[in-house]
């Protein structure tokens, strides 16, 4: 069954992820879809990074990091970034985690949660070796599901000050292999190159090519299809 489009009955999306450069990993491409539409697009860090410059100390790497993401979400119209500063690399499921998420949704007030693939591995099922998926993706998108219920909850975290908020009509989880629902993103494709190519401190260090190159191969490798398509694909839930 060929994908659907992803509903559009709504306004306002908090997009959350892991680490800084996670959203442009290919849902950027998405997200300059929507605000260019006019829709109001939040985005959510768990953590700053810190730890992914190989070479560069935690304190050094973190505001590198977040300077970094605010100006790649600048370039797809997103100009209210969020840091939660959990420690990069040992994100926990649990309670911890979910309280600081359902407090940042009841704070935002989306009727769309968006996070990233967060299954064990990037293969397909039946491959072997696979490319594990990172710890971090893992913790944190089951974290994101269960908070959305948090959020409207009045009696779980009684503690957070911020009013409940039940508004979330959709969760959308992102997925390359075999996804429900699509965005057509084939007008956003430089707008997202461009997004990635703010992290250039963090892609210099992670090959010889040039940063461009590494950016546009990324977003091809996440957005392109076997019949020439440019989509962003997501598996849904309701809210």
């Amino acid at each position: 069954m060929p994908p659907k489009p992803l509903p559009d009955d709504w306004q306002r999306a908090l997009v959350v992820a892991a680490h800084p450069d996670d959203i442009e990993y290919g849902i950027a491409a998405a997200v300059a879809v929507w605000t260019a539409a006019g829709k109001e697009v939040h985005y959510l860090l768990a953590t700053r990074g810190e730890a992914g410059m190989a070479g560069v100390p935690p304190e050094e790497a973190g505001p590198i990091r977040e300077e970094e993401e605010r100006r790649s979400a600048a370039v797809v119209g997103v100009s209210e970034v969020e840091f939660l500063d959990h420690r990069d690399g040992v994100l926990v499921p649990g309670p911890d985690l979910r309280r600081d998420l359902a407090g940042a949704i009841r704070r935002h007030r989306p009727e769309l949660v968006v996070t990233g693939y967060f299954g064990p591995t990037w293969t397909p099922p039946g491959v072997s070796p696979a490319y594990l998926n990172s710890a971090d993706h893992q913790a944190l998108g089951q974290s994101v599901l269960d908070a959305v219920a948090d959020a409207g909850n009045e009696w779980i975290f009684p503690d957070l000050p911020e009013e409940r908020w039940s508004g979330v009509q959709y969760i959308a989880v992102g997925e390359l292999l075999d996804p429900p629902h699509e965005v057509d993103v084939a007008d956003q494709v430089e707008q997202a190159v461009a997004s990635l190519v703010e992290h250039r401190r963090y892609l210099e260090l992670l090959s010889d090519e040039s940063v461009e190159d590494q950016a546009r191969q990324i977003v091809d490798m996440s957005t392109l299809t076997e019949d020439g398509r440019r989509r962003v694909g997501f598996r849904l839930y309701w809210g």
